[in-house]
């Protein structure tokens, strides 16, 4: 069951990502500039962002499937449309259209996870979860880019949005929420004031904060870099062919791949780690990014672009961890919902990012440096919220675990 969820994402991330390798195709294609191509993404990504609130009100409410099912009609409809479109403006809906489907996948993926797994194995099951998305993005790294230069935009959208059809016939035919005899308790009515009070439930969870910011800090660098802006920096501003570039845009999903991992595993088995992982995730990319645009003369050696690259690599399983502050704060029936709540965070600084890196290429005349300096400006924010709500969510935890201690020793034999 839990498979099929997960192949869902795993398509929806490669149609997310497919724009990261044919940015430098769309500009040739609907004749526009960096702002108008940083647009595309921004657009999706904000659509995204917005969506996940009500999807995680969706999912507590309906269910993954019904969930799940929406989302793929819309993310391939949406690919195809990409595929089809005749001018900027149609592609730009069809990106907002695609961006509205992926962000009913990886918040219903989560609470399959919730319903098939037990608890324990929350974090690896996750971190798992994210991994099958990157392979997604290794998808759209080696083959979409290739199959660009050989068959041309509409055969290579076009065909790619046959993956979304092939998933639909899974997902309806096979998937389940839940195991048999495992049902939630039922929803109250649906209604303006169950909405406000799972918002506000949620969001008084000082977890579901921290989680958010987690999320917001660590996931935006590698994010903006592989949905758009990795491509064109390794081939304009250092002089690399695509291919090369291709390949270092493949290095940052393979490092995440075996981060994930490792970074579950020593989460499920030390849950205090959590936090000095997401912190030192932070500290470690940002110093890269700084030795990498800050290198003297133009071009930064190749060695120094892998490291950048494997250091990017780390941004996703860290932004995982954003899930494991809120998933112990927050009951089952208000798993979707919080999980929305942390996942707009990093969405929203990818796509703060994105529009900040084409406004200023536009306005430097391409210059790179400048530009990715922005990336520093949402990482200190991020910093100081991290640093605010960690002392707070750790008192709130032990807190819960004394009460959960006390309640069963009370329990009548």
């Amino acid at each position: 069951m839990w498979g099929i969820g997960v192949a869902v994402y795993f398509v929806a991330v490669i149609f997310r990502t497919s724009l990261g390798v044919a940015g430098l195709d769309a500009i040739e294609r609907f004749h526009i500039n960096a702002s108008a191509l940083s647009t595309f993404s921004i657009v999706q990504v904000l659509v995204y962002a917005g969506m996940q609130i009500p999807v995680g009100l969706m999912v507590d409410r309906l269910g993954t499937k019904k969930v799940l099912t929406l989302g793929v009609v819309l993310f391939t409809a949406g690919q195809l449309g990409f595929a089809l479109s005749p001018s900027y403006a149609t592609a730009l809906a069809a990106r907002a259209l695609l961006g509205c489907g992926d962000a009913m996948t990886f918040i219903s993926v989560l609470r399959l996870g919730t319903r098939w797994f037990p608890a324990r194995r929350g974090p690896l099951i996750a971190q798992i979860a994210a991994l099958f998305g990157m392979a997604g993005n290794l998808v759209s790294t080696i083959f979409i880019s290739r199959t660009l230069g050989s068959l041309g935009w509409t055969t290579t959208f076009a065909g790619s949005a046959l993956a979304g059809v092939l998933v639909l016939v899974l997902l309806v035919l096979f998937l389940r929420d839940h195991p048999e005899g495992y049902e939630p308790p039922p929803v109250e009515h649906a209604g303006a004031t169950y909405v406000r009070k799972q918002i506000a439930a949620a969001w008084r969870e000082p977890g579901t904060r921290l989680g958010l910011w987690v999320h917001f800090t660590t996931q935006f660098p590698a994010m903006f870099f592989l949905l758009l802006w990795g491509l064109p920096f390794l081939v304009e501003a250092q002089g690399l062919s695509r291919a090369d570039a291709g390949q270092l845009l493949t290095l940052i999903v393979l490092s995440n791949m075996v981060v994930g991992l490792v970074f579950g595993q020593v989460i499920a088995r030390h849950h205090a780690a959590r936090a000095p992982l997401a912190l030192g995730t932070v500290g470690t990319t940002a110093l890269v990014w700084a030795v990498v645009i800050a290198y003297p003369g133009d071009r930064a050696p190749m060695w120094l672009l892998v490291a950048l690259c494997a250091v990017l690599g780390a941004c996703g399983p860290a932004s995982m961890i954003g899930f494991d502050f809120a998933r112990p704060a927050n009951p089952p029936e208000r798993q979707g919902t919080a999980s929305g709540i942390v996942n707009m965070g990093g969405f929203t600084a990818s796509m703060t990012t994105l529009l900040a890196v084409g406004v200023l290429l536009d306005a430097t005349g391409d210059n790179y440096r400048i530009a990715f300096s922005a990336v520093f400006v949402l990482q200190a924010i991020g910093i100081v919220q991290i640093l605010r709500l960690r002392a707070r969510t750790a008192r709130r935890e032990r807190e819960r675990l004394v009460a959960s201690r006390v309640e069963v020793v009370h329990v009548p034999a």
